[in-house]
């Protein structure tokens, strides 16, 4: 068994038995639950090291009301809309239909690996449990919480992965309350703080100097909201991969979701159906890497920049101002884009203010224009910040293979505390661990890498996302390995590619420094629950 399952007293079982597809398993759909619960149990989710279903029982059962049938079965009702949905499907091939239906699935104890692959899909939401206020020392069942691959385990190598895995997290859980020590002296409390405000931010500046040294094996749960049709593609692409974990976990899935929205599902393992369209992913990607590989697979890395704005449109800013025209004119797009071409700059700027106007936060964002441009990012960021950035789905992300290849930064945090040849030494461990495993274990290797380790990827976004993705991740209480990503982009955004007009409509990107990044964000917390007396 590669899980730790739950267990519930007879009682316990009972009260969530109506409202979970499984009791045991780290693969479940909620049920029966209204909507506003199910989000609130995700969003809960993501900064608590519990399960989700014994989150439900300590924190949500006493609010909701349980007198009713507690003999509730996901199941009732549903042949008569699967007869409904065979028919409509058979008869118009209707594929648009699995978009309508949609489940929360909760996947726990998931490797960082899966949850990467776990969050591909553009199309769906995610919740992911936070290493910046989960203190990863705590233990599951005994155990340090990574993930115990049983190919991995049953080699030759399974012993030392065990013992090194122990030993990395073992130094964390070391290090852990020195670092939170350090951090209480190196930031005394405000009196004006609340002890809960004070406790909640030292922590994460705690986490959030160490999760560089936890593994990529490190386990984390993950709650995700999405149609039918999206689980579908999600299931497809998870069964041609080529990590173990996931065709597990796709397994897994497939029979928590097929007792919810059993027809939506129907064609993953038909043979001629989804058996054909993974096997086109699997040969596919084994064929593209077999030609890179004859390609590249000799060339060293030249050294490069952790951002570089690799490709824009030097007329990107006038194809917006002609697209913020557009709508309001009956002119063919190339008239108004000439007529745009011939404006001065004075007229230029007014039009762009006309278009972005006050904006009072940065929730306040122009409309579809500024998707007329777009610029292409390469970048070289560790995995932590990497897993972060990652979660933005509306723009093209690709990443490469995690490898311990591209180095790591110590922490100031960390070498101010006196920690640092600490955490060198676990660094190299799992540099160490990662080259045993590559030869016999290719995919299973990247448990080995370090948070810490740099990832290289490229993200492309067209300026309206781009506007979103680097206003909220330069924001004060973002981790500092992203927010140095997001002010680098706005800068060559406006500088590398000319972009002025279009850098400075991105107003709420912040440049300001903090110490303390969540202090803020945990004041406002207080005062939102002093306001709703929570």
């Amino acid at each position: 068994m590669t899980y730790v399952a739950e267990r519930f007293t007879e009682d316990e079982a009972t009260v969530l038995r109506p409202y979970f597809t499984d009791l045991e398993g780290p693969v479940f759909a909620l049920v029966n639950l209204p909507e506003v619960v199910k989000g609130a149990l995700f969003a809960r989710y993501s900064r608590s090291s519990k399960s989700l279903r014994r989150l439900f029982l300590d924190e949500f059962v006493g609010d909701l009301d349980l007198t009713g049938d507690l003999s509730v079965d996901a199941t009732i009702g549903l042949a008569r809309a699967e007869e409904l949905y065979e028919r409509v499907f058979v008869e118009y091939g209707d594929d648009s239909v699995a978009q309508l239906g949609g489940v929360h699935l909760a996947c726990e104890q998931a490797s960082n690996v899966l949850t990467k692959i776990l969050e591909w899909g553009r199309l769906m939401s995610y919740l992911e449990q936070s290493t910046r206020y989960i203190p990863y020392d705590i233990r599951l069942g005994g155990r340090y919480r990574y993930r115990r691959d049983p190919d991995v385990l049953g080699s030759a190598l399974g012993a030392r992965y065990v013992a090194d895995m122990d030993a990395i997290f073992s130094t964390y859980s070391d290090m852990l309350p020195i670092m939170v020590e350090w951090a209480r002296e190196r930031h005394p409390k405000d009196p004006a703080d609340s002890d809960f405000v004070y406790k909640q931010t030292i922590n994460a500046k705690a986490c959030d100097a160490l999760r560089g040294l936890l593994p990529a094996a490190t386990l984390s749960n993950v709650g995700i909201y999405g149609t039918g049709q999206a689980y579908e593609a999600l299931l497809l692409r998870m069964r041609a991969h080529a990590l173990p974990e996931a065709r597990e976990y796709a397994a897994m899935m497939l029979t928590e979701l097929r007792k919810v929205i059993p027809s939506f599902l129907s064609r993953v393992d038909r043979e001629e159906r989804g058996g054909a369209w993974s096997r086109y992913l699997a040969d596919t990607r084994e064929q593209t890497s077999a030609a890179a590989t004859a390609l590249l697979g000799d060339t060293e890395p030249a050294e490069a920049p952790a951002v570089t704005l690799t490709d824009w449109d030097p007329e990107g800013e006038d194809k917006v101002l002609a697209a913020i025209c557009y709508a309001h004119t009956d002119l063919p797009e190339i008239q108004v884009f000439e007529r745009v071409r011939q404006m001065d700059a004075e007229s230029k700027r007014a039009l762009m203010d006309a278009y972005v106007g006050e904006r009072a936060n940065r929730r306040h964002r122009p409309g579809r224009a500024f998707e007329r441009v777009a610029y292409r990012f390469d970048v070289l960021c560790d995995y932590g910040a990497f897993r972060d950035l990652q979660r933005h789905r509306m723009l093209t992300l690709e990443w490469q293979p995690l490898v311990p290849f591209h180095g790591y930064d110590v922490p100031e945090a960390v070498i101010e505390a006196g920690q640092a040849d600490a955490f060198r030494e676990s660094m190299g461990r799992s540099a160490d661990l990662y080259a045993a495993l590559h030869d016999e274990f290719p995919e299973q290797a990247a448990y080995a890498v370090a948070l810490g380790y740099k990832v290289r990827f490229v993200m492309q976004m067209n300026a309206r996302e781009a506007m979103h993705m680097l206003e909220l991740r330069s924001t004060p209480q973002g981790h500092p390995a992203y927010r140095a990503i997001a002010q680098e982009m706005h800068r060559q955004i406006e500088h590398r590619a000319g972009h002025r007009l279009i850098a400075e409509a991105m107003a709420h990107v912040d440049y300001s420094q903090h110490d303390l990044e969540r202090l803020e964000a945990e004041r406002a917390a207080d005062r939102r629950r002093g306001r709703s007396g929570a």
